[in-house]
C-alpha cells in the first residue's frame, strides 16, 4: 500500500488528529532492567510508531534521558544544577539515536533534530525544517530538551507542540494508565480520572506534567493524553481519538 492511500481513505480507520508530539519518558525505554536502553522495548514502540505513520498522522517524537541520568537527583547531592541538566540533555541525545536506528530499520524515514548543536550526529533545531519533515511524513525526534538547564522534556514537548503547531501531546507512561488522584500502585482506592481542566491539574499539584509545562499547555490550548505505553496499540488508538486513559484539557 502505498503511503499516499492510507488506511485511512479506504475507511478502516479514521485519525482524530493530523500532527501530533509523542512524549516518551526515558525510564520506558529501560524495560525491566530499570536503566540503560532495552533495545526490545524501543522495537516494540517503534512498530507502535510506525502503524501511526502508515495512517498519515505527521509524528513528532521528544524522548526523556532518565534512564541513563537524571539531573534533578545529581543537582541535590551537589553537583551544579546547569551541569547536571547538561548531561541529561545528552542522554537524550543517545536515546533519540536508539530511536533513529529502530524506526529506520523498520522503514520509517527519520530525523533527529538538537537544540543543542553537534552536526555530526543530528541536525540543529530549525522550527520551519523541522514542520518540512513532518510534512514529507519523517517521524522527527527533538532530543536535548529546550537546550536550556532548568528546564524538563516534559516543558519541550509542550514548547515544540506549540511551534510545530502540534493538535495533541501523547504522554506514554510505564505502568500507569492515565491520571489518578493517588498513586495506584500503593493506594488500590486510588481513583482514575476520564478528562480533566489544566487548571484543576495545576491546583491539586496532579503528576502529568510539571507546572511550566502545564501552564503552557493551557495557555496555547493543547490537550493531552496519558495512557500506558505498554497497553495494546495504545498509540493508535489515541490518535484515533478512543478513550484510552486521561485526557487534559480536550473534549
Amino acid at each position: 500500500m502505498a503511503r499516499g492511500e492510507s488506511i485511512r481513505e479506504i475507511g478502516m480507520v479514521k485519525p482524530r488528529y493530523k500532527r501530533v508530539v509523542l512524549k516518551l519518558s526515558g525510564e520506558a525505554l529501560a524495560g525491566e532492567k530499570g536503566f540503560g536502553v532495552d533495545l526490545s522495548v524501543v522495537e516494540s514502540i517503534s512498530r507502535s510508531i510506525a502503524e501511526v505513520v502508515q495512517l498519515g498522522i505527521e509524528l513528532a517524537v521528544v524522548v526523556g534521558g532518565g534512564n541513563i541520568w537524571r539531573g534533578a537527583v545529581a543537582s541535590a547531592q551537589g553537583m551544579d544544577r546547569a551541569t547536571a541538566d547538561y548531561m541529561g540533555m545528552l542522554a537524550t541525545i543517545i536515546n533519540s539515536l536508539a530511536f533513529q536506528d529502530s524506526l529506520e530499520r523498520i522503514g520509517i524515514d527519520t530525523r533527529v533534530m538538537t537544540a543543542i548543536e553537534m552536526r555530526q550526529i543530528a541536525e540543529p533545531y530549525i522550527r520551519r525544517r523541522a514542520m518540512r519533515h513532518l510534512e514529507k511524513g519523517r517521524v522527527t525526534i527533538f532530543a536535548s530538551g529546550t537546550g536550556n538547564p532548568y528546564f524538563s522534556t516534559d516543558t519541550t514537548a509542550a514548547l515544540r507542540a506549540a511551534e510545530i503547531e502540534a493538535e495533541v501531546i501523547l504522554m506514554a507512561k510505564r505502568g500507569v494508565d492515565g491520571v489518578y488522584d493517588d498513586d495506584p500502585r500503593t493506594n488500590p482506592k486510588a481513583r482514575r480520572f476520564d478528562s480533566l481542566p489544566y487548571i484543576e491539574v495545576l491546583q491539586r499539584g496532579l503528576k502529568v506534567m510539571d507546572s511550566t509545562a502545564i501552564s503552557l499547555c493551557m495557555d496555547n490550548k493543547i490537550p493531552i493524553i496519558v495512557f500506558d505505553i505498554a497497553e495494546s496499540n495504545s498509540i493508535r488508538r489515541a490518535v484515533c481519538g478512543e478513550k484510552i486513559g486521561t485526557i487534559v484539557g480536550g473534549k
